[in-house]
């Protein structure tokens, strides 16, 4: 049976309206120092190893066609090195945007004057060890996400290009092929990302008040408690974020990779 709980937002525009209400508009960029520090450890990671996989044609047959198989456990493996470079900046972004004034607060209240002064307290507190609360489901939310979102946007611009769809550019196809990719990703990964935004922003274990014990302990006490319905919690704004962050980086991915080809062959 579920375990009912008080509802802080009831949807997206609600939450935009609560926190622009209650902390100010300037709440609704908190954590943006982290998050850019997140996009460029973690990408960096996950798409220059996925890509130099591709090259070596790990991820390919005989005859040059993407294996699905093969795509996936590279992308997994990317994914998973790139949660943990990324780790330390997802844990400030994720403490510095669940701060909130106590009318509004959801769970554990980090109180951070920034990235800098973030570091500083969670070395003083918790030590190394603290910068990465939460990496085994950090780096299982990007393998899983990763495994997702790569082979299927490969795949899915292989098959736009052999189909002859826009043929004459190749941006509109990593369009289309990263569209499909954001919504591939949204699924495979929500349920992962509910279980590391939790693990990330609980109680550290010197103060004996943590809730979960690992990821599957989270994911089970999750079930437990909320059903399915909690593992897909945020399910809507995790594709709005996903979906332009996914386009953007994939298709300048794609644009950077045909430079480069291009430029070899020359």
């Amino acid at each position: 049976m579920c375990t009912k709980v008080p509802v802080r937002y009831k949807s997206i525009f609600h939450a935009l309206y609560v926190i622009g209400k209650t902390d100010g508009l300037f709440a609704l960029q908190r954590g943006l120092a982290p998050a850019m520090l997140l996009g460029f450890t973690m990408n960096s990671v996950r798409l220059g190893g996925y890509h130099t996989t591709q090259t070596l044609g790990w991820t390919k047959d005989a005859s040059g066609e993407t294996v699905l198989t093969r795509a996936m456990a590279c992308a997994s493996l990317s994914g998973a090195l790139s949660g943990l470079t990324g780790n330390p900046a997802f844990v400030l972004k994720t403490r510095i945007q669940a701060s909130a004034h106590p009318s509004i607060a959801v769970g554990r209240q980090h109180k951070y004057n920034g990235m800098i002064d973030g570091c500083r307290i969670i070395y003083r507190t918790e030590g190394l060890k603290g910068f990465f609360a939460g990496v085994n489901a950090t780096c299982l939310r990007l393998a899983i996400g990763s495994a997702a979102q790569l082979p299927t946007f490969t795949i899915a611009k292989e098959k736009l290009r052999s189909s002859g769809f826009c043929a004459d550019s190749p941006a509109k196809q990593a369009f289309v092929a990263s569209a499909m990719s954001g919504i591939a990703i949204a699924l495979a990964m929500c349920p992962f990302d509910v279980v590391t935004v939790r693990m990330t922003n609980q109680a550290s274990e010197a103060s004996g008040k943590r809730l979960y014990k690992g990821v599957l302990d989270c994911l089970n006490k999750i079930y437990k408690t909320e059903g399915l319905h909690g593992m897909y919690k945020g399910l809507g704004p995790l594709y709005l974020r996903i979906a332009p962050h996914t386009t953007l980086s994939l298709v300048i991915w794609d644009m950077l990779n045909n430079v480069l080809l291009a430029h070899k062959k020359s």
